[in-house]
């Protein structure tokens, strides 16, 4: 699996690419490229999917340069380059704060 440190790299570089999924959402939030290279600075695992369906994937953290919060669903199988399979903006009626879900 892709340890949080070549995650980091390949968000910082824009080793990325996005699924059909991200690609929509990442249109539907209005969230840049820079914005996900970005989070390759600071971005922590906050959830683990290691029996995921198709691929093990988690659930990261970054922060933008403007502060922005943005949680990003990746795969972790070996490759070349980060697949992203969603992301978004947190929600306070879904998250008690950027790290923790409400259950």
């Amino acid at each position: 699996m892709k340890s949080i440190k070549e995650i980091r790299e390949q968000l910082k570089t824009g080793n990325i690419n996005l699924t059909r999924h991200g690609l929509k959402r990442l249109v539907e939030r209005n969230i840049s490229r820079q914005e996900i290279m970005e989070t390759g600075e600071n971005a922590i695992i906050i959830e683990d999917y290691p029996d995921d369906k198709y691929a093990p994937s988690c659930l990261l953290l970054g922060i933008t340069i403007n502060n922005r919060p943005l949680p990003l669903q990746v795969g972790r199988n070996l490759s070349d380059i980060l697949t992203i399979i969603t992301l978004y903006e947190p929600s306070k009626k879904d998250w008690i704060n950027y790290y923790q879900r409400r259950l």
